[in-house]
């Protein structure tokens, strides 16, 4: 990790000017970002700039109390909310989320997500893979994909950053792991850091980062010793560009969204960094630093919003959260939408599993793998539809059952990727596909 000394300047989400500057996504133990420009003038293109934003909600939201209920269920399986009409014919969503209601001509809703492992993380939500069987290395993220294959989209903003923050129980701020792609490709993640593993450039300030001369001499001692273990073999043209995404102004001012307008900024609504138990900060301003990030250049942003494992007050704890996802959501859509960006940037929302069908005896929801749901939006997707069904007490799909790498297939899609063309390769140097070998598009959405 290295870490650039900064101002004492606040964001208005909490996170210091500092904070916002740690280079742990950009894997400097071998100058990552270097060698990913490198590779991509080695392909001598580049992509088109389309882009994901990936909502991963920890815990396991309760499909059945958001996207699928079950009125007519009984009531130890219908829980308190009520299903209300949305702008489509024919589909509802839950009363807590009226907003969403009127942009679900906008969205698509997958009821019948299957092959959920179990396990309380976000890797099959950042991969579209099962955790067991990995090959040496392990499966990379979409994110990590995306690098690889298209590299940054100018020299000054990194192609993909995680915004989820440290949290009690790690596997839920997993922003996505580079895998057998190696540091490299990992996420910039500017919400973490601290701790012994920082390395700190002594007095070298923010405006002194232009003098390239400055910068060279501070990383002498740091080349030295990473030489010793042969991570770097030198700093050559690309480590200019590398420099450049330090002295640019680009990234800081995406992530800083106070110089955002204020009337857009409210439609967002205010966030809570505060971690509760195991995880969970509900930050508001991370739906639009997510698109001002895209905007930027960003191929792939990941956030987690709050936290959904409800085994007891399930419904108390909706009441508060549902709304809040509701604001911060429909006010991501619709700003897409306004700015020209809906047919470039896809939006997925999920957990990792759903919850049971029956509440439990303290009002809440256990685990459930069975089913779950996921939202899409934009991607240029045919959307105002709900894809699969489930039974009458949403415990099992019963109707076009969706797998994780499905969704990944139909992302890639949309970002002119054909997961059946494009493969990239192992630590072994073998081709591996993106996706598993079944999954294929939804021809429902692309």
């Amino acid at each position: 990790m290295m870490k650039l000394l900064g101002s004492k300047y606040r964001f208005c989400d909490g996170l210091s000017r500092r904070s916002f500057l740690q280079i742990g996504g950009l894997a400097m133990g071998g100058i990552g970002l270097p060698q990913l420009l490198s590779a991509e003038a080695q392909a001598g293109k580049r992509r088109g700039h389309k882009a994901v934003i990936m909502i991963f909600l920890p815990g396991g939201p309760s499909h059945q109390d958001m996207f699928d209920l079950k009125p007519d269920a009984p009531k130890e399986f219908r829980g308190d909310f009520k299903p209300i009409n949305t702008n489509v014919d024919g589909i509802q969503i839950s009363e807590q989320l009226p907003k969403m209601a009127k942009l679900m001509d906008k969205c698509s809703i997958i009821r019948s997500m299957v092959g959920a492992t179990g396990g309380h993380d976000a890797f099959q939500c950042t991969t579209g893979r099962k955790n067991s069987n990995q090959p040496p290395g392990g499966w990379p993220s979409m994110g990590s994909v995306l690098s690889k294959i298209g590299g940054s989209t100018n020299r000054d903003m990194v192609p993909f950053i995680g915004l989820a923050p440290k949290m009690g129980h790690a596997p839920w701020s997993d922003n996505g792991v580079s895998g057998f792609l190696g540091p490299a490709h990992g996420p910039f993640q500017p919400n973490k850091g601290g701790g012994m593993e920082d390395m700190v450039l002594n007095g070298l300030s923010l405006d002194r980062l232009s003098d390239r001369k400055t910068l060279f001499s501070s990383f002498d001692k740091f080349r030295r010793d990473v030489d010793q273990n042969r991570l770097m073999e030198g700093l050559d043209v690309f480590n200019e560009q590398a420099f450049g995404v330090l002295t640019s102004s680009r990234l800081l001012e995406a992530l800083d969204v106070s110089k955002e307008d204020p009337k857009i900024r409210d439609t967002y609504g205010k966030g809570d960094p505060k971690n509760r138990d195991d995880g969970g900060p509900k930050m508001m301003e991370h739906f639009l630093a997510a698109r001002r990030l895209v905007e930027a250049g960003a191929r792939c942003v990941t956030l987690a919003f709050s936290r959904w494992d409800h085994h007891g007050d399930n419904f108390g704890a909706l009441r508060q959260d549902l709304p809040l996802l509701d604001q911060g959501l429909s006010a991501l859509i619709t700003d897409l939408h306004q700015r020209g960006l809906d047919k470039d940037v896809s939006v997925v929302v999920w957990g990792e599993f759903g919850r049971t069908p029956k509440i439990n005896n303290g009002g809440g929801r256990d685990h459930w793998p069975n089913v779950s749901f996921a939202l899409l939006s934009g991607g240029g997707m045919r959307h105002g539809q709900v894809i699969g069904s489930t039974d009458k007490i949403a415990g099992e799909a019963v109707d076009r059952p969706v797998k994780f790498g499905e969704v990944f297939a139909t992302l890639y899609q949309s970002l002119g990727i054909d997961v059946h063309k494009v493969n990239v390769k192992d630590l072994g140097g073998r081709p591996q596909h993106l996706v598993d070998p079944d999954c294929h598009p939804m021809r429902e959405l692309i």
